[in-house]
């Protein structure tokens, strides 16, 4: 289909990277692409598979050093979800998210997010979804976490397991860096299945709190 074929402008918007960035990874083989007379296209799928893959394997930022939890997270911003679509997951998430001192235009976080997972799914597998955007109206990199009471299963996922949790970043525009190493950290921290149960089964935002940042319960 037409809208599993993106230009070089929207996996641009997709990465938040440059277009001339995006072209010079296709010259070089170095993103899934494919040309059409001399006009660059890339499939939906492969990107965003070539995004999970990098994520996994840590090459897009391998230094975790600079993440602390505590600092981007907090137990006010977890929550429990009770939304069967990702939409309604996704601005409960964001109006929980707008409540941090970081974020300072409500609105354009919620739609923005929205945005983003119209152009591709931010489920990464293992019933994990890390929306994220970065935008000039967020002072600092911020973070609030989603537990889903029932399963999520319009994520459009690639191992087909419904999303039951949800990392929704948002960043200033300027820290692309810091970015990348959010959403690294949290795809390999997420990786333990014991780590995801038990967040899965806790009570109260205190205890899925202490588990995220390494503490007993």
């Amino acid at each position: 289909m037409e809208d599993d074929i993106l230009t070089i402008e929207e996996v641009a918007k997709y990465l938040r990277v440059s277009e001339r960035t995006v072209y010079d990874w296709a010259q070089k083989g170095e993103i899934p692409s494919g040309k059409i007379g001399t006009v660059w296209r890339f499939k939906k799928a492969e990107i965003e598979k070539w995004v999970n893959d990098r994520l996994s394997m840590n090459r897009m930022a391998p230094q975790f050093s600079s993440i602390q939890v505590q600092n981007i997270v907090s137990p006010d911003r977890i929550i429990f979800l009770n939304h069967a679509t990702k939409r309604d997951a996704l601005l409960a998430l964001a109006d929980n998210l707008s409540n941090a001192p970081q974020v300072k235009n409500r609105q354009e976080l919620s739609v923005e997010l929205l945005k983003r997972e119209e152009l591709m799914s931010t489920a990464i597998g293992r019933g994990i979804a890390i929306p994220h955007v970065r935008l000039s109206s967020v002072t600092d990199l911020v973070v609030s976490v989603g537990i889903s009471q029932c399963d999520i299963i319009d994520f459009q996922t690639l191992d087909d397991q419904p999303v039951r949790l949800l990392f929704m970043i948002a960043a200033a525009y300027n820290q692309h860096a810091y970015y990348l190493q959010t959403l690294s950290y949290f795809s390999t921290k997420l990786k333990n299945k014991d780590l995801r149960s038990s967040l899965l089964a806790a009570k109260a935002p205190a205890e899925a709190y202490a588990l995220l940042i390494g503490q007993d319960a």
